[in-house]
């Protein structure tokens, strides 16, 4: 039996897709590849205990709001203090309050588009405990 090794993108809508790529490349330092107008992030680049996560919500779930979207993104970040700093500084609107779980901190952001984006600073070499 064939088996999923790993989620290989996250792919979306985007209004204007190469504004949108180059908010992300101010605010968060994606390198936008010019062929496809995507960021490629290599495992080599994640520290230890980075993974991808899939997980479905239930469809009735409030954790995406305030985003009116059907998903939201998780990045995995260097420093998460930073990257809040970046993102409001370039028009990201900051929501909820960050937090600090036992395997990494998390907080989240609306970007210029409406997507929520949650972002997480791996601690513990990322053991879910």
């Amino acid at each position: 039996m064939g088996k999923a090794l790993g989620v290989g993108g996250v792919f979306f809508h985007s209004k204007n897709r190469k504004t949108l790529g180059a908010w992300y490349k101010k605010t968060l330092g994606f390198e936008i590849d010019a062929s496809y107008g995507g960021s490629s992030f290599m495992y080599e680049q994640a520290p230890k205990g980075a993974c991808t996560v899939w997980g479905p919500f239930k469809d009735d779930t409030e954790y995406f709001e305030p985003s009116t979207k059907p998903f939201m993104i998780n990045l995995i970040v260097d420093d998460l203090d930073e990257c809040l700093k970046q993102v409001e500084a370039n028009g990201g609107v900051l929501v909820g309050k960050p937090c600090e779980e036992a395997y990494g901190k998390f907080a989240w952001f609306i970007d210029p588009e409406g997507n929520k984006i949650e972002l997480w600073e791996i601690l513990n070499e990322g053991k879910f405990e």
